[in-house]
C-alpha cells in the first residue's frame, strides 16, 4: 500500500500536489471540479496504481494481516461519536456546517433581488438546478465585518465562491460563501469552547470552536442559524 501511495505522489503529472487542493490552488480547473479527486487527470493517476506491480512478499503479508483475529474499532473510527462538516470561509473567517443539513454545494450564479425587502441578511433569489431559493447572508447574521485591508497570505491564492444549499424547519435556502474548503469529520474531543470574548452574533450561532492546523473553524449551531433565517424571511 505504501508503494502506491508513493506512486501517486510521485506521478509525473501530480498536479494536485502544486497547483491544486494540495498546493496552492492556481488550477483553472478546481472552478469546474472543486476538489482534484474529481478531476479526469487524478483518475487517470489513481487507475494507473492498479498496474503497479505488488512489492515483494505482498501477498504473505496480506494473508498474514487477514488471518488475524477482528478487533474493535478504536474510538476515532468513523461511527456514532464523529460528525461530518463542510468547511467554508466568509471574509477571513473560517465556520462550518453539519454535511447532514447541506444539501448541494453550488456553483456560484447571479442573485436577483426581491423588491421591496429591507432585512439585508436576505439578498434576494437565485436558481439551482431549476429551482428557485432564497439567497441569505451568512455574512450579515454571522456579524462577519468585510474585510478592508489585503487578504493574509493563506488566502492569497485564488478562491472560488460557492452556493451553500441548506435545509433547516422551512424550505431549503441558499448561502453564499467566498470558499470551500472541504469535509472534514469531526470527534468529541476536537470540538472547544466559544470563548465569551466573540462578538455577541457569532457566540449565538457557534456551537464551538474546531482547529484545523493552522486555522480556526467555528461550528455553526443550525438551530440558531435557521430560527435567525426564519426571522430575516418573516
Amino acid at each position: 500500500m505504501a508503494s502506491a501511495t508513493n506512486t501517486l505522489k510521485s506521478a509525473p503529472d501530480d498536479c494536485w500536489n502544486h497547483i491544486g487542493v494540495h498546493g496552492d490552488r492556481s488550477c483553472a480547473e478546481l472552478e469546474r471540479h472543486i476538489h482534484c479527486r474529481h478531476c479526469p487527470i487524478f483518475a487517470d493517476a489513481a487507475r494507473a496504481l492498479l498496474d503497479v506491480p505488488p512489492a515483494a512478499g505482498y501477498s504473505r503479508s496480506a494473508t498474514e494481516f487477514f488471518a488475524r483475529p477482528a478487533q474493535a474499532e478504536p474510538e476515532y473510527a468513523v461511527g456514532a461519536d464523529t460528525e461530518s462538516v463542510i468547511v467554508f470561509r466568509l471574509q477571513a473567517e473560517w465556520h462550518a456546517i453539519r454535511t447532514a443539513a447541506c444539501l448541494e454545494v453550488a456553483e456560484s450564479r447571479p442573485i436577483h433581488p426581491l423588491p421591496h425587502r429591507r432585512n439585508g441578511a436576505v439578498l434576494g433569489v437565485v436558481n439551482v438546478g431549476g429551482a428557485l431559493l432564497v439567497c441569505v447572508s451568512l455574512a450579515v447574521i454571522l456579524g462577519v465585518t468585510p474585510r478592508t485591508d489585503p487578504p493574509p497570505a493563506q488566502l492569497r491564492h485564488p478562491a472560488v465562491r460557492r452556493l451553500l444549499v441548506a435545509r433547516g424547519t422551512g424550505n431549503s435556502v441558499a448561502f453564499p460563501v467566498d470558499e470551500v474548503l472541504g469535509t472534514e469529520r469531526l470527534r468529541p474531543r476536537d470540538l472547544k469552547r466559544v470563548p465569551a470574548t466573540i462578538v455577541h452574533a457569532k457566540i449565538v450561532h457557534t456551537r464551538a470552536l474546531i482547529a484545523l492546523g493552522d486555522k480556526t473553524v467555528g461550528l455553526l449551531d443550525e438551530q440558531q442559524l435557521f430560527h435567525a433565517v426564519e426571522r430575516a424571511l418573516a
